[in-house]
């Protein structure tokens, strides 16, 4: 017969794929359902309250290396701090920089890191596809400091302060200067190639995205609110106009600010912090979870007014009570307290078996 499916089943459904088998040196981070099948009835978002006999789902696991993680928990352990839970970077901003809307429309987010760079692709308000690409802001710097010949943090200074996407947005007869080091003349620096260096790499990242985008079949065509850019490197100048060129969706900066209050610090909307963010929105979203899961399983039981009264008037008389005899009043009021509140427990539940049966 068809019975109703419960939370508490999803939730198991969810935890069984913890055993699916994965290459040896891995570990599940996080297991995402997509979309649910009751019986013959398809693409369900929450089966909760349906009624059937078979309950299935498709499920996007999230794996990591094994040392990675271990790392990244001992970093947190030395801190002082406890590790609850792993989220991958491009899901945590994701977050906190779309919308409801952005993940009906399907989007892509590009979180710019340092190390990676970080893809997440939403279609119809589902997570479709996940992508680490091995580059970031650091392969930048290092391809600046290695092309210009100039100090890492040199190299760092320009790209943030000078720095674009565009060769053919900068100009070619602007120059930096930067400072020789001991008895060495100063350098001159050409901002277009500087610029070159830097669209070079960037450009190599989103053939990336097109590549990733093209193997799930979701291109331009699909994705109607584009490519949102977030992370630190997603400030690079006239990246939006690269982006765009590349992968031929329109593109625009992701901002942290969906969930912010209206009196929100200004330096919170910075892209470099939509990951932090993101991660402070998971935690409440899991602690109204369990709160809800809480609510659900136990029931709330009110002490009697009788009971209360008594205690009270108990309390009274300890009050004036020599110091010896104190002391057994209060034992004695603790024995009977307990007595009383397990008589109206059993009661209570007397009461509830006897509406049963009638």
């Amino acid at each position: 017969a068809d019975i109703e499916i419960q939370r508490s089943e999803i939730d198991q459904l969810i935890s069984n794929q913890r055993k699916t088998f994965i290459p040896a040196g891995d570990e599940i981070i996080e297991v995402i359902p997509q979309e649910f099948h009751v019986d013959n009835i398809q693409n369900i978002k929450d089966p909760v309250g349906y009624n059937g006999v078979k309950v299935g789902a498709n499920f996007h696991i999230i794996t990591g290396d094994r040392n990675a993680i271990k790392n990244i928990k001992r970093a947190v352990n030395r801190s002082s701090l406890t590790t609850k839970d792993l989220v991958l970077q491009p899901l945590a901003s994701a977050s906190s920089v779309m919308s409801d809307i952005d993940m009906e429309a399907g989007v892509a987010i590009l979180d710019i890191g340092g190390g990676t760079s970080d893809l997440a692709v939403f279609y119809e308000g589902i997570l479709k596809h996940t992508a680490v690409i091995p580059f970031g802001g650091e392969n930048i710097t290092n391809d600046i400091r290695l092309g210009l010949g100039v100090l890492k943090s040199q190299a760092e200074a320009m790209k943030v302060q000078f720095g674009s996407a565009l060769a053919d947005e900068a100009k070619a007869n602007a120059f930096i200067t930067i400072p020789g080091l001991k008895g060495m003349p100063a350098k001159e620096i050409s901002v277009k190639n500087l610029a070159q260096i830097i669209q070079a790499r960037m450009s190599e990242i989103l053939d990336f995205v097109s590549y990733h985008l093209k193997q799930i079949g979701l291109d331009q065509r699909n994705l109607n609110g584009g490519v949102i850019l977030t992370g630190g490197g997603s400030q690079l100048k006239h990246l939006i106009q690269l982006t765009e060129y590349t992968t031929g969706l329109n593109a625009r900066i992701g901002l942290p600010n969906e969930h912010l209050a209206p009196n929100h610090i200004d330096e919170l909307k910075k892209p470099m912090y939509a990951t932090c963010i993101g991660l402070i929105l998971k935690g409440y979203s899991d602690y109204e979870h369990q709160y809800k899961q809480f609510n659900e399983t136990f029931k709330r039981v009110e002490v009697p007014k009788t009971l209360k009264t008594e205690t009270v008037a108990e309390v009274v008389k300890e009050a004036i009570a020599t110091p010896v005899e104190k002391a057994i009043v209060k034992e004695r009021n603790k024995l009977k307290f307990w007595d009383k509140f397990k008589d109206n427990l059993i009661d209570l539940f007397k009461e509830e078996e006897d509406q049963m049966i009638k």
